[in-house]
């Protein structure tokens, strides 16, 4: 009888990580690399709405600065090299492109109120827009909404695009300390310590608001009660978890679209 193999040792099994830089430029070529990529996905998930929707990423060497989509370029064609280096005041510093001035009444107000926010995140999003229409928060109905339980934000105000940089600062200050915010009849916006986190956190709370809006078409959603909620996320929520759960997605787009590396 053939015998079963011995089990391979833990340590010697792969376990992705965030990586460690050893320099700005190393790191900011990381950054853009995945900021790219993330572009890309939601390229593919049809976040994209014409000309609206932004992922920033801080730039790790200069400050107050922020790489961006540049304005009106297709997310699914975008490359780390076509990123736009804008400062607070939502300047081009580095490329040859627009960005969109809406991006920076907000993104650059979050950057600034929170210094250890790698990435800002904010899309157009079918299900995210709808439960904004509602003016509603995410509620606890399945393991993955525990994630933002208690940990998001709700905008309850509307004033059209926002291009002011006061409007900006509410935004922000609305925000607080929390992981994402439901912006009122306008969609979601999320942060994270890197690109990989904010990104997955978007698509996270986007598929939160499909779930919950299904289950309350189909009936009557059960909540989970508040301390089995408070245990989920602190098992599930922080923005490691948010990273590891994001590298299926990153691995899958890097290798089908290599050229966005470049």
């Amino acid at each position: 009888m053939t015998e079963i193999p011995a089990p391979v040792p833990v340590d010697q099994l792969r376990f992705a990580m965030p990586p460690v830089h050893d320099s700005a430029a190393d790191e900011r070529t990381h950054r853009k690399q995945r900021l790219a990529g993330a572009l890309r996905l939601f390229g593919r998930f049809g976040y994209e709405d014409g000309v609206s929707g932004h992922i920033t990423a801080r730039d790790p060497e200069y400050a107050d600065c922020y790489w961006v989509n540049p304005f009106g370029a297709p997310f699914a064609d975008l490359t780390a090299s076509d990123l736009v280096l804008v400062n607070g005041a939502g300047q081009v510093v580095q490329g040859g492109d627009h960005v969109n001035q809406a991006a920076f009444a907000v993104h650059a107000q979050i950057h600034r109120a929170r210094p250890g926010v790698v990435a800002v995140v904010h899309c157009h999003s079918t299900y995210g827009r709808a439960l904004a229409a509602l003016g509603e928060l995410i509620e606890p109905i399945t393991q993955e909404a525990c994630g933002f339980y208690e940990d998001h934000a709700l905008y309850d105000g509307y004033t059209g695009v926002v291009v002011d940089e006061e409007e900006g600062r509410r935004i922000a200050t609305a925000l607080g300390p929390y992981k994402g915010i439901v912006l009122r009849n306008h969609g979601l916006l999320t942060v994270g310590d890197t690109v990989d986190a904010a990104t997955w956190w978007f698509i996270a709370m986007e598929r939160c608001s499909q779930v919950q809006l299904a289950a309350r078409a189909a009936g009557k959603p059960v909540l989970i009660e508040h301390g089995d909620a408070v245990a989920t996320r602190e098992q599930l929520g922080t923005d490691l978890v948010a990273w590891i759960n994001y590298q299926p997605l990153w691995r899958r787009i890097s290798r089908a679209e290599p050229e966005l590396l470049s």
